[in-house]
């Protein structure tokens, strides 16, 4: 275990061990006989995860003394396992009937989350042996499923331990790693959300949570070249990077340290559906990374911005009702989507008085909102680099998303959470679709790169 790890372990409010390095997966059997001595196991996998480290992770803990209350529970591997609520409920009656049992779960993201879900429904605690560096949400509280076509990150414990080991990762489909480092990226313009939401008294910054997704970063991220060649020490680093992320989420309760704006296009794409078709599905931190190249390129335009550019009668008079923001809701987004987007633009729409006093607390907070998030950010051609280079996707046409769809998400994107973010001082300013608009103009950032480099 790396000393950052460690650290943030011993402020964890539910995970209790974490096992991290170089060929771990064979400690599954004491950590689970040191956390759960007279209980039982049942390991639950899919097929390609099975095929992965089934084998080692059953006889270490066979050969630890576990006794086990049934066969492994193992889910189709193709079609690709996807997180919804009805994987989660099979999952969960599935192993209702084991009392005194713990649940050992061998997975990334999509079968960690199922189990999370499942487990912390039946009240139990569970064991993950992740098999990818595939996404942050390995050691976080809420676990993100699909419900009714609306996903959302459901409340449920962490897992009380956690195994992740360095050639496993490495010897993961790529596409899963790609993945991960798409996640991992948002979490640079995520940190000027919050620190937007911060200085105007919306959301206050926990420095300690802060420092465990911020604070080694930009490391886990800075050779894309080396995650590309799938080199051990890079592929260390996104790990720890995520499981950092997850424990900063498990410390706050709260997905907000580790997911901002550009998370919010990748969850639009999944309520509406784009990609879950697929084999494999569109995965959800390939959406993100493109949703990150999106969320900074707003900033870059937000950043520009003088203290004489926000007009306090502009915005007033470009103020929606109620009405006006929930038929905007109602017409721009599927059925199974509305109520819950109602919900939420409506939660953060501001009156006449709010806009005014927002307004003035931004132009006096300015010089300190400019200066720490000129600090965070990274350019948007940087961050399009940065994953071509890591060999994820960076472009909406690497997503089959049209160019008329990937403008109409940046509005989509504001409606479905109540977080704030770039894109709501945006639309608390009045100026949100024109600042849209110059991003796509011809000598915007969208009309520049309106296409994916020539490979």
């Amino acid at each position: 275990m790396t000393e950052l790890i460690k650290k943030a372990l011993e402020t964890a409010t539910e995970t209790k061990d974490i096992i991290f390095g170089h060929d771990v997966n064979k400690e599954i059997g004491p950590m689970f006989k040191r956390l759960y001595p007279d209980m039982k196991a049942i390991v639950v996998a899919d097929d390609n995860t099975w095929g992965a480290v089934g084998d080692v992770v059953v006889k270490s803990l066979e050969e630890a003394g576990v006794e086990f209350a049934d066969e492994p529970y193992i889910f189709p591997g193709t079609p690709t396992l996807y997180g919804d609520y009805d994987n989660t409920e099979k999952l969960r009656e599935a192993i209702r009937p084991y009392e005194n049992t713990i649940m050992v779960s061998l997975g990334a993201g999509t079968l960690n989350d199922i189990a999370k879900l499942a487990s912390g429904e039946l009240g139990r605690e569970y064991i993950n042996v992740c098999t990818a560096a595939s996404v942050d949400g390995f050691a976080s509280f809420g676990a993100s499923i699909s419900k009714d076509g609306f996903k959302i990150t459901r409340s449920c414990p962490a897992p009380a331990a956690l195994i992740m080991d360095v050639p496993t990762m490495v010897e993961a489909p790529y596409r899963l790693t790609a993945t991960g480092y798409g996640d991992l990226i948002e979490k640079i313009p995520a940190g000027a959300d919050w620190i937007l939401s911060d200085e105007l008294g919306i959301e206050a910054i926990d420095d300690y949570v802060w420092s465990l997704v911020q604070g080694n970063l930009m490391e886990s991220l800075d050779d894309p070249q080396a995650v590309r060649d799938t080199d051990p020490d890079a592929i260390a680093k996104l790990g720890e990077g995520q499981l950092m992320s997850g424990l900063a989420m498990q410390a706050h309760q709260s997905s907000r340290p580790a997911s901002g704006a550009g998370h919010q296009f990748s969850h639009t794409w999944e309520m509406e559906g784009h990609g879950l078709d697929w084999e494999p599905p569109l995965s959800h931190g390939n959406k993100v990374g493109v949703g990150t190249v999106a969320s900074l390129a707003l900033w870059e335009e937000f950043l520009k911005l003088t203290e004489e550019d926000f007009d306090v009668e502009r915005a007033v008079e470009r103020l929606k009702t109620p009405e006006e923001v929930e038929a905007n809701v109602r017409a721009a987004l599927n059925e199974n989507l509305q109520e819950e987007a109602v919900k939420h633009s409506l939660s953060k729409l501001l009156t006449e008085e709010q806009v005014r006093e927002r307004v003035a607390l931004l132009k006096e907070k300015w010089p300190t909102i400019k200066e720490r998030c000129e600090k965070q950010i990274i350019p948007a051609r940087q961050a399009m680099d940065m994953l071509k280079t890591a060999g994820a996707p960076y472009h909406p046409e690497q997503l089959k998303v049209d160019w008329d769809r990937f403008r109409e998400t940046h509005f989509k994107a504001q409606m479905i959470r109540p977080r704030y973010t770039v894109l709501d001082i945006l639309t608390d300013l009045g100026i949100f679709e024109e600042t849209v608009d110059k991003l796509f103009a011809e000598d915007g950032f969208w009309g520049q790169n309106r296409h994916p480099d020539a490979e």
